[in-house]
């Protein structure tokens, strides 16, 4: 059935779009030129797709398909082999991009002219050791929207994450900032990491003036490579997704994958063996993709399965069930990374000079490492410049009286990697541990933090709250005192799900007292953290 549906798509193409036919090698490249030479034999068995159909190498490494203008034909990376690096993006170069007359007129420039197809479409590969778990490092939006945001992006979480030991870095869209032009700034940069890297596209990475959607990514090709395709490190898939479907010339956008990357997702995955791990990559949540069903279809044979996205500047875990949509026996885990700008580089500037900019849930800006080893996987968060044990924050009194209220004696913990299947306690000054309930509201201290630029707006303002200034008034307080209290707006408090809440209890002891906090995680893992309460 599945060489059928090939050969009907194939068709399809070549009858209403003009198709081409291309034909190459995928081969070992024994000397690293990236050029087939005698003596370099073909690879079998490695997957090569013009975006909809996917075929196998023969036994020589051949490879036939079809291919559209606009059009691409890319390898999907093999288990143990690696395709060439860009020696200073450290992006893989395994497709090529079929634009002969280039983009259309475009503000950034998309493509130039590619002219015809070569006469042989050869694709090198060479070989790389993949034992083990793999690890990824994971970032949300870096959003930036010019060169001084490139340069927090740089400093805060690139020079941190330079040397770590994970098989490649990889970012959920909003790359950019509707600014496309940072784009050289930005891949140059994350590849002063010394990572292999692999970017999603975002809703902020469009090419908003292309005259299709066939054509919106186009600038963003031009740096980064394909909007959607797939890799295979170990016994993971990732599906890197492009969801994001502007209603061009309109700005409006929903989330959709549409018929030609289903085509896609159904053709590769039916060549993947079932006890694979498979990791989707997005950038919109999967809760909103329209089309998600027929997505959810094509991943019911997997057991093992996980999806990643961003997009929302805050930080959670999802279950997906029978009542979201989900047709497999056991829920599906959908992660919403935080942010590597936080919200939006804004709030006040840390000792260093880089934005604090906490989500409006509490998190700190930072990044994830995701590891899969063999059907485990583990999500561990890191806040950028804190340290690894930096995994909550604890919400307590900072005095008590005697005869102080019980409401006034509530320990809140912002666990922010924290999920329904975790359990927290907490004890006073070496008491019995006890138990944490799971609540959803605001997060204390960034509610602390949004009223600290409201007031600080109002005592520059002549006594005027924020809700009594129009918005060009706020936008030049914001300008005039930006050195001191850095870019962004304030942003409001959202409510989350991943806060734990106690009273203190009976034994308080006059002067200073020790609460202690215990979490483990949905992956085994305890973390501790501790705040004080002075008792009088």
């Amino acid at each position: 059935m599945r060489t059928i549906f090939i050969f009907c798509t194939t068709l399809m193409l070549a009858l209403c779009a003009g198709a081409s036919p291309v034909s190459g090698v995928v081969f070992h490249d024994l000397n690293n030129n990236g050029m087939r030479e005698d003596g370099e034999p073909g690879i079998p068995g490695v997957a090569v797709s013009n975006g909809a159909d996917v075929v196998m190498t023969t036994d020589g490494g051949n490879y036939t398909l079809e291919v559209t203008d606009p059009g691409i034909v890319f390898v999907v990376k093999p288990a143990g082999w690696t395709p060439p690096l860009d020696p200073v993006t450290n992006t893989l170069k395994f497709y090529y991009m079929h634009r002969p007359d280039g983009s259309p007129t475009l503000k950034f420039g998309g493509f130039l002219p590619t002219g015809p197809l070569p006469r042989t479409l050869d694709f090198p590969l060479q070989p790389r050791q993949e034992t083990g778990p793999v690890r990824m490092l994971v970032l949300g939006d870096p959003q930036t929207r010019n060169f001084q945001e490139v340069q927090y992006l740089l400093r805060d979480i690139i020079a941190e994450v330079t040397g770590i030991e994970v098989d490649f870095g990889l970012t959920l869209g909003d790359n950019a900032f509707d600014n496309l032009r940072v784009f050289d700034e930005l891949v140059q940069g994350i590849g002063r990491a010394g990572l292999p890297w692999h970017y999603v596209p975002g809703n902020h990475d469009t090419d908003y003036d292309a005259p299709s959607r066939e054509y919106s990514y186009e600038t963003y090709q031009r740096h980064v490579g394909p909007s959607y395709y797939a890799a295979a490190y170990g016994n993971a898939h990732i599906l890197v997704l492009n969801d994001i479907c502007y209603d061009l010339p309109s700005s409006d956008y929903h989330a959709e994958l549409g018929e030609r990357q289903l085509a896609f997702i159904r053709n590769y995955l039916a060549g993947v063996p079932s006890d694979a791990f498979i990791v989707l990559l997005m950038h919109i949540p999967i809760m909103n993709i329209k089309d998600k069903a027929t997505l959810f279809e094509a991943l019911v044979p997997f057991k093992n399965c996980i999806s990643l996205s961003a997009h929302t500047h805050s930080h959670g875990h999802f279950f997906l069930d029978a009542d979201d949509g989900w047709p497999g026996e056991k829920p599906h885990h959908h992660i919403v990374q935080g942010t590597a700008c936080g919200s939006w580089y804004g709030g006040f500037y840390n000792a260093v000079g880089i934005p604090e900019s906490v989500m409006d849930d509490g998190t700190p800006k930072g990044y994830s490492i995701l590891t899969i080893d063999g059907a485990a996987y583990d999500l561990a968060y890191r806040a950028s410049g804190r340290p690894p044990t930096y995994q909550m924050d604890i919400h307590a009194p900072d005095r008590l009286a005697s005869d102080a209220a019980e409401t006034d004696k509530q320990v809140t913990v912002n666990f922010w990697n924290g999920t329904e299947r975790c359990r927290l306690e907490m004890r006073l000054n070496d008491g019995d541990w006890l138990p944490m309930e799971q609540v959803e509201g605001k997060a204390p201290y960034y509610a602390e933090l949004a009223e600290r630029q409201k007031t600080f707006i109002k005592l520059v303002s002549n006594g005027h709250a924020i809700e009594e200034l129009s918005k060009q008034k706020i936008n030049h307080i914001r300008r005039k005192f930006k050195p001191a209290i850095g870019g962004g707006s304030p942003i409001e408090p959202s409510d989350t799900s991943h806060l734990w809440r106690a009273t203190l209890p009976e034994g308080l002891v006059p002067g200073c007292n020790r609460v202690d906090v215990r979490a483990q995680d949905m992956f085994g893992h305890t973390h501790e953290g501790r705040c004080y309460v002075y008792y009088q």
